[in-house]
């Protein structure tokens, strides 16, 4: 509870490799009421982790997906149904927000709450297109020239080697040194544009509004669409920082250079330093361990959901049939050939 008003967090689930990093800050919190995981996926390892995780710590409530049916993103729509409780804050996050400021969540429902004429309010967040474009602004990232604003943009949200560069950019002058304040820019707002809904809030009153139905592509009606219909605008809360693995389009370029086990080693280092942090994060790790051990098994026990057929995408079969070697030489092609130094300072 916070001022009277209930706080629900969620997370549309996912994938236990990133969540084990994610779980330990929402469950700690002395103010989070319920955290929802919505379970959206067919993979039964993940699913058994999510069941041992709300086992073990009863903040903790597993959502299952309405229609009976997991289509990726597509299904997630159906889950905001219920996100529209009276006097409540919800704040979705991503399952690969992987990193947290201290107090973050804290910090987000109070600025929630003392600014209630936007929609949706929402942290600045590293590896996000639009909150990178607010640091470029804001003189607190130099890059080697200015790029636009722009949700879907070719380099901040598409490009893996500018969000490896990004991330290990914040991780070694901003994260390990614990200087991330330096990078708060303020409160911003923002109003008839799309972004990247990786960590965001809402009222459930205001949710309640058009009955939880959120229609098409959630980021585009939620970010964009509802609060322009309504002649609102969203906002950032600039004081306040979490980090977000990846977009599909970088997670290769990602796992190649290690990103996710660098926030990783970080996170369970200093939760170790914290008695409640480190029996919280001990917990979830016995899980991940005990999971990993009989993941074969798991993974061939059936989905509880229907299976919709993926869309065939022209092209995409190709790629399994090319050598590793091969594609390893195209991908270092593209790392040749591909406009370098994208951070400055």
């Amino acid at each position: 509870m916070y001022k009277n008003y209930k706080v629900v967090v969620n997370t549309a689930a996912g994938r236990r490799r990133y969540m084990q990093y994610l779980i330990p800050y929402i469950v700690a919190s002395p103010i989070v009421d319920r955290y929802d995981i919505w379970v959206n996926t067919h993979n039964g390892a993940d699913i058994e982790f999510f069941k041992q995780i709300a086992e073990k710590f009863p903040v903790v409530n597993l959502v299952w997906q309405p229609d009976g049916v997991v289509n990726g993103n597509e299904s997630i729509n159906a889950f905001y149904k219920a996100c529209v409780e009276p006097e409540t804050i919800y704040f979705k996050l991503d399952d690969d927000v992987v990193w947290m400021e201290p107090g973050l969540i804290e910090k987000m429902v109070q600025f929630r709450v003392e600014n209630p004429h936007y929609f949706l309010v929402t942290p600045l967040v590293i590896n996000n297109s639009l909150s990178t474009y607010l640091l470029q602004v804001a003189g607190k990232i130099r890059l080697d020239q200015y790029y636009f604003a722009e949700s879907s943009h070719p380099i901040f949200w598409k490009n893996g080697f500018f969000a490896s560069a990004l991330h290990l950019w914040f991780i070694q002058n901003y994260l390990k040194t614990g200087k991330w304040n330096e990078l708060h820019i303020g409160k911003k707002e923002m109003g008839m544009t799309r972004f990247s809904i990786n960590a965001v809030l809402w009222f459930g009153d205001e949710m309640r509004k058009m009955g939880g139905k959120v229609p098409g592509d959630d980021e585009e009606y939620l970010s964009c669409i509802y609060p322009t219909l309504q002649g609102v605008s969203n906002a950032w809360n600039g004081d306040a920082i979490v980090a977000h693995f990846a977009f599909f389009t970088q997670r290769e370029e990602l796992d190649r250079m290690g990103i996710l086990e660098k926030y990783g080693d970080f996170c369970i280092e200093n939760w170790a330093k914290d008695l409640l942090m480190k029996k919280i994060s001990d917990t979830v790790q016995a899980i991940m361990q005990d999971v990993e051990s009989r993941r074969a098994q798991l993974e061939s026990v059936p989905s509880p959901y229907k299976r919709v057929p993926p869309r065939k995408i022209p092209y995409a079969c190709i790629k399994k049939f090319i050598p590793k070697t091969v594609l390893e030489f195209l991908r270092e092609q593209r790392l040749r050939n591909r406009k370098t130094g994208f951070i400055i300072k």
